[in-house]
């Protein structure tokens, strides 16, 4: 077992060094330009502030040299006067980034005003994990249940209905669906605000339940949207593990058809579940772009969503990474749990 967590835990941080890797290829240039940009910025607004550098000056042109100066020792002390595919500079940023240094934002900023990528990742990160992580427990709890029962009852009006409404489901967009609840619910009948996001400020005691209030219309419509495949993938696990030899056996000695469904039968069906379970987690996450921005929610999703509209890209950088680590830490919790429930997958047979 301490192998297969060792292998798991080498390969998972391969995964995300490639990642890395392959995010500042694609934005290193235009990242470059940016990190240029906000030295010249920074010194010229430190200059600013001290007006007594200027006067000391007898002219434009040598008052121009100094800050050009100061500009280019700046950026030489940076490591900005090598190119951005040097193999000291990737290696820099790739330290920077791992240790959670992600600079400051280039346009976005967090709701106490804070430019520092970290802080506005961390300020979005909690309410994306609390609406999906809601979403994703109410889904398979559900999906869980109502799929066993009608993986037990094949041909019934149960698994008619199952099969017949995850169809339905899964065929209709979320974005879409989104819009017609907003509609019914927000304007025709105003159950729920149309907006996702408190009015009041984070820093009121009564923050968190008026969040929780904003969270219902949007939570509402994933669950509806998403345990109607989860209930056709559990059925179809069912279906085969009811056929095999020990379920049959276990009929016949005349135990109770509940407890062989939810009991011998749901166990065995357990390590597919676990791992369309980490799946279903670390991609609903990922995936809160669309979702997020229907519903104006003030999550990751949202924050991607306005940092690629402004290309904000130290944002996009910061937000890529921390959502490629939830997405690898979903994986290696099902790797762990799949090979708890099956000894075959730890030991390579």
């Amino acid at each position: 077992m301490k192998r297969y967590v060792a292998t798991r835990l080498a390969t998972m941080f391969g995964v995300l060094m490639i990642t890395l890797l392959i995010t500042i290829a694609l934005v290193g240039s235009n990242m470059d330009t940016i990190l240029k940009q906000g030295v010249v910025f920074q010194v010229r607004a430190e200059i600013t502030e001290n007006p007594g550098i200027a006067e000391s000056f007898s002219s434009v042109e040598e008052f121009e040299m100094f800050v050009q100066s100061q500009i280019d020792q700046r950026v030489k002390s940076l490591g900005l006067d090598e190119p951005w595919y040097s193999p000291q500079r990737i290696g820099i940023t790739m330290y920077k980034i791992l240790l959670l240094d992600f600079g400051h934002a280039t346009f976005l900023t967090s709701d106490s005003g804070s430019s520092d990528v970290k802080e506005i990742i961390f300020e979005k990160l909690p309410r994306t994990i609390l609406l999906f992580t809601t979403a994703t427990i109410i889904i398979s709890i559900i999906g869980i249940f109502l799929g066993a029962l009608a993986g037990s009852k094949v041909g019934s009006v149960v698994d008619r209905i199952t099969s017949s409404f995850a169809i339905i489901s899964s065929s209709f967009p979320v974005w879409w669906i989104g819009m017609l609840m907003i509609f019914v619910f927000s304007f025709m009948y105003q159950i729920f605000p149309a907006r996702a996001t408190p009015d009041i400020p984070s820093s009121e005691p009564g923050y968190f339940l008026a969040l929780l209030y904003h969270m219902a219309l949007p939570l509402i419509t994933i669950v509806m949207i998403g345990f109607g495949s989860w209930a056709y993938l559990v059925r179809n696990f069912m279906v085969g593990i009811m056929q095999e030899d020990f379920i049959l056996a276990k009929k016949t000695i005349g135990i109770k058809q509940k407890k062989i469904v939810y009991t011998h039968a749901l166990k065995n069906a357990a390590p597919p579940i676990v791992t369309i379970l980490a799946l279903s987690l670390s991609g609903s996450l990922g995936g809160a772009i669309i979702t997020e921005a229907v519903f104006d929610w003030p999550g990751m999703g949202r924050l991607y969503f306005e940092a690629i509209t402004v290309m904000d890209l130290p944002v996009i950088i910061g937000a890529t990474y921390i959502l490629t680590v939830f997405f690898l830490i979903s994986i290696f919790v099902a790797d762990l749990l799949y090979g708890y429930f099956d000894p075959r997958v730890r030991t390579g047979q």
